[in-house]
């Protein structure tokens, strides 16, 4: 599934929106990630275009399959890295910007393997 980085931002910031209020509107994207409102209408349409988002009357925009399975991916991606550089003693602004920076380069294999890493030695500390 190719898709582009700046979509895949959307979609995390859709879904984190989406678990904070409940309700979605392209505003709440807008000031989320400090963009304009016509630079997220653009987006809006080219993600409803692609299948991954849906917009109601109201303006309520919703994650398709293929746009939930994608924004959970790169989430649990970002997640996962902000939680190690925490652990290691980054603080946590720079460990949300880092983990943004890197959550899309990685392959599913090398991201696997990093998570089974994180998991087994960094996070079994904290248990």
């Amino acid at each position: 599934m190719n898709i582009y980085e700046s979509a895949e931002d959307y979609l995390e910031a859709i879904l984190m929106i989406q678990e904070r209020k409940g309700n979605v509107r392209s505003i709440d994207i807008a000031e989320e990630k400090n963009f304009s409102k016509a630079s997220v209408s653009i987006a809006m349409k080219k993600l409803r275009e692609n299948g991954y988002i849906s917009m109601d009357k109201d303006g309520s925009i919703r994650l398709l399959p293929p746009g939930k399975e994608i924004a959970e991916r790169i989430y649990e991606r970002h997640q996962a890295f902000a939680r190690w550089f925490v652990q290691l003693g980054v603080d946590e602004k720079t460990a949300q910007e880092d983990a943004c920076r890197i959550e899309h380069g990685l392959s599913d294999v090398t991201f696997a393997k990093v998570k089974e890493f994180i998991e087994t030695h960094i996070l079994a500390q904290d248990k």
